[in-house]
């Protein structure tokens, strides 16, 4: 038996998030069909990252054990056929038997996109939330840069949560303009369920001047959910990369 590799995109528009579920269509179903087609075996992937419904990925990474003879430089090809055309196989090798993408240290950078123009583009509706009013992205940077470091993120947890602790690390929050669209790109150690949309919800709040960027401060220290702004649309989500640490 072998452990395979994965670096999977997707648009996340048609699936209920990645993790499969008994009666709705997911990311990680998709993968199983297509890779037990493809072996005539009976696959189950391990995802890194359980993306929400609706949210987008450029670099998930998924691992599966199978006893195929396909070379893993070759798997992205070979099973990419059996794949609807809006989950594309970005790379994949042969991976240490040890290897668990969820339990190993990594950065994750999320980027949430935001077209700030009068009018939405539908060019961008899938992938951004329109925001009408203009936004100073010099406050968002301001507050976000409250984000940068551990802290206990439990204002920024949405309910329903099963995890051990609400600590985190983030090592940058990053706000920047082009043209009529925003975009806020968030990299840290680990993200708690709809962390970066409520810190997108947030900073949509201070830079719409609704929010003074000392604000965010005052909700981290909280500790409270009510505290943080709304959960913003899952639609402006995309997870952009996965780093694992060399060591492991």
């Amino acid at each position: 038996m072998k452990r395979f590799m994965l670096r999977v995109a997707y648009d996340g528009t048609n699936y209920h998030g990645w993790q499969a579920q008994n009666n709705a269509e997911t990311v990680e179903q998709k993968l199983n069909e297509a890779l037990t087609r493809l072996t005539g075996e009976p696959i189950a992937v391990i995802g890194a990252s359980r993306t929400d419904a609706g949210v987008h990925a450029l670099d998930n990474v998924a691992v599966f054990d199978s006893e195929t003879t396909i070379p893993g430089e070759k798997l992205m090809f070979a099973v990419q056929p059996y794949l609807p055309d809006d989950i594309i196989i970005q790379y994949s090798c042969q991976a240490p038997d040890t290897f668990h993408p969820r339990f190993c240290k990594t950065r994750k950078t999320y980027e949430y996109q935001i077209d700030n123009g009068m009018r939405e583009n539908p060019k961008c509706s899938r992938y951004s939330y329109h925001v009408r009013e203009p936004l100073d992205t010099d406050a968002m940077n301001a507050a976000g840069s409250y984000l940068i470091g551990t802290h206990d993120f439990a204002a920024f947890c949405a309910a329903g949560a099963q995890v051990a602790t609400t600590v985190r690390t983030i090592y940058s929050c990053a706000v920047e303009r082009e043209d009529s669209m925003v975009y806020i790109q968030v990299t840290g150690n680990g993200f708690l369920y709809n962390m970066v949309r409520i810190i997108a919800g947030t900073l949509i709040r201070v830079g719409q001047g609704a929010w003074e960027p000392e604000r965010v401060l005052e909700a981290l220290e909280s500790l409270d959910r009510t505290k943080a702004g709304p959960t913003a649309p899952a639609k402006g989500l995309t997870l952009q990369e996965i780093q694992y640490d060399e060591e492991d």
